[in-house]
């Protein structure tokens, strides 16, 4: 039901050799209290069905945002990219709405958003 962001991570040997082998990837947005960096979060923003009259939906479009988290510069950059890599031969990438470092934890973070239609 929700798209697979976490099996195509996990299938892009770039994005392990960034975040490890068992990729540090969590869904909802947040990560573990003192996660190893770098690491990926990821959350739907939005999710609708392809509505037909004539029968059940034949699939559904939704929209996640992944948020690339490093502690330097350069290697948010890289993450980001191995990961914009690793999705978008199954989705569109459509927005980068955050470029930035997080006040709090001193991590830089890039965020992706992706559109990623899914066949039920």
């Amino acid at each position: 039901m929700l798209p697979p962001i976490y099996t195509w991570l996990k299938a892009s040997n770039a994005v392990k050799a960034i975040i490890g082998n068992t990729p540090r990837a969590y869904r909802h947005g947040e990560a573990p209290q003192d996660v190893t960096q770098p690491y990926v979060t990821w959350a739907l923003v939005a999710g609708v069905p392809d509505n037909q009259l004539s029968s059940t939906p034949p699939s559904d479009r939704y929209t996640v945002q992944v948020d690339c988290w490093h502690t330097t510069d350069k290697g948010v950059e890289d993450l980001a990219k191995a990961v914009r890599n690793a999705i978008e031969p199954n989705a569109h990438l459509t927005a980068i709405p955050v470029n930035n470092r997080d006040p709090e934890t001193k991590l830089y973070r890039i965020a992706l958003q992706f559109d990623v239609l899914q066949t039920r």
